[in-house]
Parts: structure tokens; sequence; C-alpha cells
């Protein structure tokens, strides 16, 4: 099964974000994004493509039923 996962961009280099959740950076291609993105900004990641933003809010409550969720499967 794969996730895509909502992350925070935490720099920004031409099409290439770093981007972070819980302490994980990862690197991500913005190409796909038919909009701009910029540090700060929360977008889903999948296979090293940042393929959608999100709003901040909606990604914070995305990321406390992920980490909930898979908090009750390792119990």
């Amino acid at each position: 099964m794969c996730l895509g996962i909502p992350m925070k961009i935490i720099s920004r280099d031409g099409d290439t974000v770093v981007a972070e959740v819980d302490g994980v950076q990862k690197e991500a291609s913005v190409m796909l994004l038919g909009e701009e993105v910029a540090v700060g900004d929360y977008v889903i990641v999948h296979a090293g493509f940042a393929i959608s933003r999100l709003d901040e809010e909606y990604a914070e409550e995305t990321l406390r039923m992920m980490r909930e969720l898979f908090s009750e499967d390792m119990a």
C-alpha cells in the first residue's frame, strides 16, 4: 500500500523542495503541481513528487488522524 503524506515545505530550490513531517525530511519534485508553493506550505508527497497543495488546518488534522490510526495499529 502506498500513502501520500502531508508534509511541510522547509526549503525550495527550483522544482525541488525539502519537506518535513515528524522530523523526517524528504526531497520532492514540485513539477507536477499546477500552482506555486513556497516554504511553509503543506503538500502531499507521494513517490518523490508533491502532488497536491493543502491548507495548513486540513494538513494538520490529517496528520493527527494518521498518527492516531497508526498508533492504534501498533498497540
